[in-house]
């Protein structure tokens, strides 16, 4: 009897390593990288956060922040949760910087990983071997960095959810206020107040043109700068000249050398593309986004094409170094190859990452065009060469400047012509400094004058602020971070504090009024000297040498007692407030009469338990023809069009667009309308009927 063979036991299945970014297109190209062996996942951004209904700070426990599961995120937690359970192993990939630090401590905790154990995988670019030599060197969480995070986050949300209430008793319901945000937003309405305040004073400008573009500027009366106040100094200083002759007094030669910009930072891709592309700084950041995340390239594959975009560093690699002096060595020559040295502003912080640029210097823009959007090819270009321009040999000019002299005026004429391109082949400023040519003059050469140019002028206010100069000033004031510029911004533009007019920052009156209460209340929040300070501190938890909950803690005794101020100033005004007769329908109190950014509204007296709002209802007198309720005046909710209905909407619909009379109309008894504009004509509100009759 034949006996039955044991079935053979399928091979244990080899565990995968679980790879956790925070990018879906990211995932998909380092998997690609990665191979078989490794299951690479997107947390999608930040998967816990301070809850959004409450402050979620426990002051009394020495500022312990109450993380919650942000809503919206159960599906991806739970597929973490459970990849996280088959794999053998799990690294955490997600950016490298202070939110990508404080993502990955997130995720430990959510997984029960030790942030002790090298679990964090770091990489500045996204390509092969920078990935996968990456894999091989884990590291444990950096604890300063994550710290570094929750500072601001814990110090932002003391400040907008405990500032914003006194907002909505003083201006208006809904508003808040940030703490960098308000200090940019007082840069702004400073400016303004400038320009406002401005008072032009009348100047003349003279110069002499001996013809062939050559012109002189006059520089000095009597030996002291020259000051031309009004017409009649200028028609005498013209008056004089034309008695003396125009004489060459000095002739200086010279030679300078102009360097490279820096690679880029953050702060300086924002400008340069708002300045050269007309991006906003959020559509710059989002485009370098993808970039840096990785582009599908015809012929190459899928590959990130920059090094990571949130840096305040100018440092490059050395093999990057390299790579660039090959390139510019083959394509340009030998000579155009320089050797600058860049140094940070702060060289403590985020010299871990590299400046901006190409992840292959040798893949040109014009090569992979096709490949790109519009936007993506702007930028990667603009990247591109600021990068290459910046590893290549200075620009070379012969200068002169010439000294021409009548009587007791000096005229002073600057020349120079460029003997060497350098780093300007490849990368152009937009600088005036260039071609200024001077003919050949020899000392004690008299000139024949071609005409003197008289021109009356007016010293101009200061400029608004454009994005590049906000963001500018901002990196010079110390406020906020680059990798925050564009948020801060968008923040300002959607709460209304400030309107966009063309390129120019314009603050609106409703941000005069933020700004306005905040100084009143709040004045360290809107002191820029004080948010430079602040931003120090928060430096220095990043680099371990302050610890975060002390830094909150310091800055929270002169804050408690600024809320504690506002605090009676609300009760005041709370006594103040004006009731309606009106009763909340969902609680049961009186309703209120609050002003608000497009009018009076009614409010819940039982604020913040009850929300409820709603507008306050302007009868017209006249009774719907259907159901016999009161016809009142609606706007649009998109179009804020005004329109009248009834007030038993919806389950009565009578509508009209004129304003009913309470007449009906002789021929068909339709209701009666008063057309708008100038012309008061009564007609029919039914369209089928032509009665029409004018009123005068």
């Amino acid at each position: 009897m034949a006996v039955a063979k044991k079935a053979a036991k399928a091979p244990a299945k080899t565990k995968k390593t679980l790879l956790v970014v925070e990018s879906p297109s990211k995932a998909k190209i380092i998997s690609k990288y990665l191979g078989s062996r490794y299951k690479v996942i997107a947390s999608v951004g930040h998967v816990r956060d301070l809850p959004k209904s409450r402050l979620g700070v426990n002051v009394e426990d020495n500022f312990e922040p109450e993380y919650i599961n942000i809503r919206g995120k159960g599906d991806t937690i739970k597929e973490i949760k459970k990849e996280a359970a088959a794999a053998s192993k799990v690294l955490l990939a997600t950016d490298p910087d202070r939110e990508g630090e404080a993502i990955s401590w997130h995720l430990a905790h959510i997984l029960d990983i030790d942030p002790e154990t090298k679990c964090r995988v770091m990489f500045n670019e996204i390509n092969k071997q920078t990935v996968q030599e990456a894999i091989k060197e884990p590291r444990a969480i950096d604890t300063d960095l994550v710290d570094a995070q929750q500072a601001r986050r814990v110090l932002d949300r003391l400040v907008g959810y405990q500032i914003s209430p006194l907002l909505w008793k003083k201006v208006a319901w809904g508003l808040s206020a940030g703490r960098v945000q308000s200090a940019a937003l007082k840069l702004i309405c400073d400016r303004e107040r400038e320009i406002l305040d401005f008072i032009p004073e009348e100047y003349w400008r003279i110069a002499a043109d001996f013809g062939d573009g050559f012109v002189a500027e006059l520089n000095k009366i009597n030996g002291r700068k020259a000051s031309v106040k009004n017409q009649e100094a200028a028609d005498a200083i013209e008056a004089e000249l034309g008695q003396g002759e125009y004489t060459v007094g000095s002739i200086k030669a010279g030679k300078r050398k102009t360097k490279p910009y820096a690679p880029f930072t953050t702060s300086s891709m924002q400008q340069d593309a708002s300045i050269k592309l007309g991006f906003q700084t959020s559509k710059t950041m989002q485009v370098a986004q993808q970039l840096y995340e990785g582009v599908n390239l015809k012929g190459i594959g899928a590959r990130g094409l920059v090094t990571y975009i949130r840096t305040d560093s100018v440092r490059v690699s050395s093999q990057a170094i390299a790579a660039a002096s090959s390139y510019i060595s083959e394509k340009y020559g030998a000579e155009y190859v320089g050797n600058n040295v860049f140094s940070n502003k702060n060289k403590a912080m985020q010299d871990a990452h590299e400046a901006i640029r190409p992840s292959d210097v040798s893949l040109e823009p014009s090569m992979i065009k096709d490949s790109l959007t519009q936007d993506q090819y702007k930028l990667y270009d603009l990247i591109w060469k600021r990068f290459v321009a910046s590893r290549m040999a200075a620009a070379e000019f012969d200068t002169m400047q010439v000294l021409i002299n009548n009587g007791r005026y000096e005229f002073r004429a600057n020349g120079a012509h460029m003997t060497f391109d350098g780093w300007k082949k490849v990368y152009k400023t937009g600088s005036t400094e260039g071609e200024v040519n001077i003919p050949e003059l020899s000392e004690g050469q008299v000139l024949d004058l071609e005409k003197l140019i008289k021109e009356q002028k007016f010293t101009q206010p200061p400029a608004r602020y454009t994005e590049a100069s906000l963001v500018k000033e901002m990196e010079e004031k110390n406020i906020g971070r680059p990798s925050t510029y564009a948020s801060i911004i968008s923040v300002l533009v959607n709460r209304k504090y400030i309107k966009r007019v063309k390129k120019a920052l314009e603050p609106t009156k409703l941000g005069f009024d933020v700004i306005g209460i905040l100084q009143v209340y709040f004045s360290d929040i809107v002191d820029v000297k004080f948010t430079g300070e602040m931003e120090d501190n928060l430096d220095s938890v990043e680099l371990g040498e302050k610890e975060w909950k002390k830094v909150i803690a310091d800055f929270y005794k002169g804050f408690s007692e600024e809320l504690k101020a506002a605090d009676r100033e609300v009760e005041r005004i709370e006594k103040e407030v004006v009731l309606s007769d009106e009763v909340c329908e969902i609680c049961g109190k009186p309703m209120a009469i609050k002003e608000g950014r497009f009018g009076r509204f009614l409010a819940c007296t039982g604020y913040p338990e009850c929300k409820n709002t709603k507008p306050i209802v302007k009868s017209t007198g006249v009774r719907c023809p259907k159901c016999g309720k009161d016809i009142i005046e609606k706007k649009g909710r998109k179009s804020g069009k005004l329109f009248y209905g009834c007030s038993g909407y919806p389950e009565c619909d009578v509508v009209f667009w004129d304003k009913p009379t309470g007449e009906m109309c002789p021929d068909c008894g339709s209701m009666l309308v008063k057309s708008k504009g100038r012309g008061s004509t009564v007609k029919c509100s039914n369209p089928e009927c032509k009665y029409k009759e004018s009123k005068k």
